[in-house]
């Protein structure tokens, strides 16, 4: 794996990375809570460095080749998206220094350490970090000395190692933007408890609608 493979897939991963959906209205919702923004932004890398260890252990490859499994998961993911999506919309976020602030970003009372397990398991369960470690990933594999779609040259890592790298950098990338987003929402709709209550249950009903769709899309 050459430095041009690897910015090619830096640049990729970036433009797949903020492209909104399920996990930024996440992030966007835990924004709107401040606090909790570190706790959901890690949960959400934590998801990813989980299908990164599965790539680097092979499993991807079975998964691919599993069409039962693979829809088993997403149906999973959809199925988790639709209910957090409506438990976004019946109580919508509001910046924490607001009586009755609630959202799935922190809910009042709850851990940081539940703020962190719902964010790994929306990225975990994520449809579109599935389709990216299951067929935009091994598409920058240099194996047998090229890469494939394209050219390469010997001496290159081996393909487990190479997974890992592209890995983290998926993770790198997902942890920038998505402490950007969240820092950010909770800089523009801290003071604004309307706006937040709004822009929550947008974000709610972006998490109710992917799921939604991914769900009808397998029924049909």
């Amino acid at each position: 794996m050459d430095s041009t493979t690897l910015l090619s897939f830096l640049a990729l991963d970036l433009l797949l990375v903020c492209v909104p959906g399920a996990d930024w209205a996440y992030t966007i919702a835990a924004g709107v809570r401040g606090r909790s923004v570190p706790a959901a932004v890690g949960g959400l890398v934590s998801g990813y460095a989980v299908h990164t260890a599965l790539a680097v252990a092979g499993l991807a490859v079975l998964v691919a080749g599993s069409p039962a499994l693979l829809t088993a998961l997403t149906v999973a993911g959809a199925g988790y998206l639709v209910w957090l999506g409506w438990s976004v919309l019946r109580r919508p976020g509001v910046p924490s220094g607001e009586p009755g602030g609630s959202g799935p970003g922190a809910l009042p009372g709850e851990s940081g350490g539940r703020v962190f397990l719902r964010g790994a398991a929306i990225s975990g369960l994520n449809p579109k970090g599935l389709l990216l470690y299951l067929s935009v990933l091994p598409q920058f594999l240099v194996t047998g000395g090229a890469r494939s779609g394209g050219g390469g040259d010997g001496g290159h890592l081996p393909v487990a190692a190479q997974t890992a790298v592209l890995g983290l950098v998926h993770m790198a990338c997902c942890a920038a933007v998505y402490a950007t987003v969240g820092v950010l929402a909770r800089a523009v709709l801290g003071a604004r408890p309307a706006a937040a209550r709004a822009v929550t249950r947008t974000s709610g009903a972006a998490m109710l609608g992917i799921g939604t769709l991914l769900l009808v899309q397998h029924a049909l």
